[in-house]
């Protein structure tokens, strides 16, 4: 995708949040200060510069949802360098299973860090917005830390008692890998995947993601609703289960 489609993008984004006439949002994001200065990451060339390159710098982190400092650390590579090397490889028009094959493949990320990188970049260039699926469909995310071991908080979803105690709503276990996963069908057709880690002998996470949701509406709905369920499900952890 050309570079002045990139700066129109961010431009559209900064008008979005701060209200700007489109002359104004174009004239700040080109007078921010941007660091251009070369690393190597993902075999990117050091060659950028110009106002898009500024506003890539200074923009890139907030579509993308994730800080420069933190990709950074993490893969070896800020997103301004991530869009440019993905860019060489037209990964605009792949499909996002092989974005994130590409990304593991050449550039040895590892796996969580895959998606991050593939996600981000698809918010990047347009191809879905925060809490989009590539297929249009929406996800809700919630997770949180309890005071329990990891086998306990799996069994408050797995035992349907005590599961009925804090969920008020029915659903079908569809699979389960205790006590590390399980996916849940809902009502609606919609799907939850819950994934468990322990955070040592006597502290434990669950991460959620209510899937194929319709809408950014519903989705914003889920969320509120799980963060709800979530502190019933701390009330009756609390109350040994």
């Amino acid at each position: 995708m050309p570079r002045n489609k990139d700066l129109k993008r961010l431009v559209r984004a900064r008008m979005k949040k701060t209200g700007e006439a489109y002359t104004a949002a174009l004239s700040n994001i080109k007078t921010r200060p941007g660091n251009t200065k070369p690393h190597k990451a993902a075999g990117a060339s050091a060659s950028r510069s110009g106002s898009a390159a500024r506003a890539a710098t200074t923009e890139y982190a907030e579509i993308a949802g994730m800080s420069d400092e933190r990709i950074k650390e993490k893969t070896g590579c800020d997103w301004e360098r991530w869009v440019y090397a993905l860019d060489r490889h037209k990964a605009a028009e792949m499909p996002h299973r092989e974005i994130a094959a590409l990304i593991s493949d050449k550039y040895k990320v590892p796996g969580w860090w895959t998606q991050t990188v593939a996600v981000g970049y698809e918010r990047i260039k347009g191809l879905r917005v925060r809490g989009q699926r590539r297929d249009g469909s929406y996800e809700a995310g919630k997770s949180r830390t309890f005071a329990v071991p990891v086998a306990e908080l799996f069994d408050a979803w797995a035992d349907a008692g005590v599961r009925r105690r804090w969920l008020d709503t029915d659903v079908k276990v569809r699979t389960k890998t205790p006590p590390r996963t399980m996916r849940l069908g809902w009502p609606d057709g919609t799907i939850v995947v819950v994934g468990f880690t322990p955070k040592g002998k006597a502290k434990s996470s669950v991460t959620i993601a209510h899937t194929k949701v319709p809408d950014r509406g519903t989705a914003q709905r889920l969320k509120r609703y799980w963060s709800d369920r979530f502190d019933s499900l701390g009330e009756v952890l609390s109350n040994g289960g």
